[in-house]
């Protein structure tokens, strides 16, 4: 009688198969991480969240480009491979893939919920770029690239048509610290509070009053001597030592707000964000972000070779077993002064002879940076916000 061994030949051809062909995933995994660290090293401002897995390439990313070049490669290399990443913006938008914040400070956070991480804000009329939703929050890139969820409630959902129209119409500029939109001039019924920067359509002037329309559609009423035409802003903008130390001064005792990047609240980088984003000047989210733009000036703390205007950074130093950690930034003033957000705007001394002295920012010195009149990659000027999240 034979005996048959059929389990155990099986079991022998199918090892013996798998010695001889690799793991796809171990050949795909490298492919994507590397064009993981050129497309989106930093992911705050680029997604590229992909995986190989059971020869499915899957997750999502908003690198169109690198993701079709990623495809090439694979079936070059003969790899075949499902495609199931999600490209963003995402069909379920259809055509409402561009938005504009509707209320004088959108609160965006780390993750579609109120109670998440506030990330960054965005002040009203800034245009969106709208990448998912998600039970009423929406993915969105504001101008300096960040990325972020903010509530529906914040934004008008439009198409690029849309955008392109509201843009295209006469816009002012609110030019106080505070103020409000009014139902009528005679400023009894509130439409909407406003902080410095915010931008509205003006729809006409009466009385000492403009009248403007909010991006949701919203009229009411302002002040006239609150308010600047766009290119009269725009015109008006400069980075001058004494421009900057006005506008950081006027923001003297604002709280410390994690996330904040506004009149109503600051954190360190969203503070000096604003200061250059009031002076014409669109400058990154965070100071780990800020420190790799413009030119070194000092990292040994010669305060003579700073000017005003030059963005000190602070943190931990780099050792051969970890990375340098950046987690504060404050503006030079001049007179061996800085300003920043520590708690509340304030300003600090490196002159231990100043009742300002601050020892604690002095021993975790950085180096400074100054970005004033030197090109830089990631800085824009304010004139072109309506322009820069175009297609």
């Amino acid at each position: 009688m034979k005996r048959l061994y059929l389990p155990a030949t099986i079991l022998i051809l199918s090892s013996l198969l798998a010695c001889e062909t690799p793991p796809k995933n171990d050949e795909v995994s490298p492919i994507i991480e590397e064009m993981r660290a050129e497309l989106a090293p930093d992911k705050r401002v680029a997604l590229w969240d992909l995986s190989f897995e059971n020869d499915s390439l899957k997750g999502e990313t908003d690198q169109l480009t690198g993701l079709d070049e990623l495809i090439s490669e694979l079936k070059s290399k003969n790899i075949s491979f499902t495609d199931a990443v999600k490209r963003l913006p995402e069909e379920g938008l259809g055509d409402q893939n561009k938005a504009i914040v509707t209320i004088s400070v959108a609160n965006i956070r780390s993750q579609p919920k109120h109670s998440a991480e506030l990330a960054t804000q965005a002040l009203m009329g800034t245009p969106l770029n709208v990448l998912k939703e998600e039970d009423g929050w929406f993915l969105v890139q504001t101008p300096d690239r960040y990325l972020s969820w903010v509530d529906r409630a914040g934004i008008q959902l439009m198409t690029s048509k849309e955008q392109e129209q509201w843009l295209s119409r006469p816009k002012l500029v609110f030019n106080k610290l505070y103020g409000h939109v009014w139902k009528s001039a005679d400023q009894k019924d509130m439409v909407s509070d406003l902080v410095a920067g915010d931008i509205l359509t003006f729809e006409g002037e009466n009385n000492g009053f403009v009248e403007v329309s909010l991006p949701d559609g919203r009229l009411g009423y302002i002040p006239s001597e609150e308010t600047m035409m766009w290119e009269d802003w725009i015109s008006s903008r400069s980075t001058a030592p004494e421009k900057l130390i006005s506008t950081a001064k006027q923001m003297m005792g604002v709280p410390y707000l994690w996330g904040g990047t506004s009149i109503k609240g600051v954190d360190c980088s969203g503070f000096t964000k604003t200061i250059y984003y009031l002076n014409g000047q669109i400058i990154p989210r965070d100071a780990s972000q800020q420190i790799n733009e413009g030119e070194l000036v000092d990292a040994e703390k010669n305060w003579e070779k700073l000017q005003v205007g030059d963005l000190l950074f602070f943190g931990v130093k780099g050792t051969p077993e970890k990375k340098e950690r950046v987690v504060h930034v404050g503006m030079w003033i001049g007179n061996g002064e800085f300003i920043h957000s520590r708690g509340l705007v304030r300003i600090s001394s490196f002159d231990p002879e100043n009742p300002n002295f601050d020892e604690y920012e002095l021993g975790r010195y950085l180096r400074t940076k100054r970005i004033v009149n030197v090109p830089s990659e990631h800085i824009l000027s304010v004139s072109e916000l309506i322009t820069t999240n175009q297609p």
